[in-house]
């Protein structure tokens, strides 16, 4: 089934491509969550006019995204955890405590933003990219302290 699709998607493509799908993949996911619209001849004329409104909303995200990268740029954040006798977390800092302490510092990042490869399990200072559009990444340095165990 060929599709237009509204909005980028994940090893897909980007919004405004014309893609071929398997139909089942068309019905039950993409044109329900209107990620995607029918390549019929007047779909794909409307889409001739809809590129142009979607490339001025990618640059308006990409300039708001640059912006945020500006200010996150300088953000270092402190996240304490307890630790046993090697200096190794009880438990690990996945994205959504490096979210969280962002929160707490004033910057809404959505979790599935940060690229955290796998969950830091040592106390150490880590640079953490964030992944705020496909053309902005940004690093952030996350200090992960120990607090010690008492007995």
């Amino acid at each position: 089934m060929k599709l237009i699709l509204r909005e980028d998607v994940y090893n897909l493509g980007k919004s405004g491509e014309v893609v071929t799908v398997k139909d089942g993949y068309a019905r039950n996911y993409l044109l329900p969550r209107n990620l995607a619209m029918l390549a019929s001849a007047a779909n794909v004329h409307q889409l001739e006019h809809e590129k142009k409104v979607i490339e001025l909303r990618v640059q308006k995200m990409k300039g708001a995204a640059e912006e945020q990268s500006k200010k996150l740029g300088a953000v270092a954040l402190k996240i304490t955890r307890k630790v046993g006798d090697q200096d190794k977390l009880f438990g690990s800092v996945t994205a959504l405590d490096v979210a969280e302490a962002l929160a707490k510092a004033g910057h809404k990042i959505e979790r599935r933003l940060i690229h955290l490869p796998e969950p830091i399990k040592a106390v150490g200072t880590y640079d953490i990219e964030l992944h705020l559009h496909r053309d902005v990444v940004t690093k952030i340095k996350v200090e992960v302290a120990g607090e010690q165990q008492t007995a």
